[in-house]
């Protein structure tokens, strides 16, 4: 079974497009690969983080990924920074990258722009991620559009690295699945719904409170016109619901058209709501009962130490191929 690798930004903060655009696609992917999950903690720390709440946070995250759905006996489930060999493989890997390849990657390019004081991990941090990809021989990595450039750096260090010191490393490839729906701001349906929108009432986070995602659905922005139909261009706002009602009842758009024809919008949003409310509903109930349970840290021990076994391995191997330590 070929390996997948994903690796989650421990912000603590998941939001209904989240779910339905990413988790859901995740459920479904871990009974097809051999599946890696692991919390990004080191990468967090490029820039400066309060340590309670990081660590608040990769607790958090971890709870609501089991909540949502991903089974700890079909992944591997561990944190970045509980296995020190992710940095020294990236050490190592750094002596084989170079500054120009880093210094062109976009996510650097536009982040030292806006900060004169930038650290040298923003810089350096691609490389991590490309230790954390290839330590494990992951065959694919789902990541947005906007990572792709990652995966690729991925790829080219650990074709580099082979081709200089024999065949070490699985040379990975990005998911970029188009299954996931895009789910829109409810406010601006014509913008993808975000964490970081100015607008709050346009975002539904997992962990909101279930009056207000009530209200924050009826008050979607919605079309002229009374018909339910599904016209991304021309009723953008009705659409969007209706991609949100599709994607959690696993009801065809036409289906959902047809039972709401003649229906009122505030109806529909009523539906809407109803099933956005009774599923995370369901997910805030397991998360309370996860969330301070020993079943998650049982759940991370046995991860940092299957991992461990394995990038220890490929440190060893690559040490001896690099020429490292007094050898065998």
């Amino acid at each position: 079974m070929k390996k997948m690798l994903t690796g989650l930004q421990p912000t603590g903060v998941i939001t209904l497009g989240n779910y339905i655009g990413s988790i859901k696609q995740m459920v479904e992917n871990q009974n097809k690969y051999d599946s890696y999950l692991f919390v990004a903690d080191m990468h967090a720390i490029t820039i400066a983080q309060d340590k309670d709440e990081l660590r608040s946070n990769i607790r958090s995250l971890i709870a609501l990924y089991l909540a949502c759905g991903i089974d700890p006996q079909k992944n591997k489930i561990y944190i970045q920074s509980e296995n020190e060999y992710h940095t020294n493989i990236s050490w190592i890997l750094e002596c084989n990258t170079y500054f120009g390849e880093l210094s062109r990657m976009t996510q650097f390019k536009d982040k030292s722009l806006k900060n004169v004081n930038f650290s040298s991990g923003l810089l350096t941090y691609p490389v991590l991620m490309a230790a954390d990809i290839i330590a494990y021989d992951a065959h694919y990595v789902p990541v947005g559009i906007d990572q792709k450039q990652h995966v690729e750096l991925a790829r080219d260090i650990a074709e580099r690295f082979n081709k200089k010191y024999g065949e070490t490393f699985v040379v990975p490839a990005p998911l970029i699945s188009d299954n996931g729906t895009k789910i829109m701001d409810l406010v601006d349906p014509t913008k993808k719904m975000s964490k970081s929108s100015e607008n709050k009432k346009g975002t539904i986070l997992l962990l909101d409170d279930l009056n207000i995602t009530r209200k924050k659905i009826m008050g979607a922005t919605t079309d002229s016109g009374a018909e339910i139909k599904f016209d991304e261009e021309n009723k953008p706002g009705i659409s969007n619901l209706i991609n949100i009602y599709v994607s959690l009842t696993d009801k065809s758009i036409k289906e959902v058209e047809i039972m709401f024809k003649n229906k009122k919008y505030s109806e529909f949003k009523t539906a809407v709501a109803d099933v956005v409310v009774e599923t995370i509903t369901k997910i805030q109930s397991s998360y309370n009962k996860l969330l301070n349970s020993k079943e998650i840290d049982s759940i991370l021990d046995d991860g940092r130490e299957y991992t461990k076994k394995i990038a220890k391995a490929k440190f060893e191997l690559m040490k001896e191929k690099v020429g490292l330590g007094r050898g065998e």
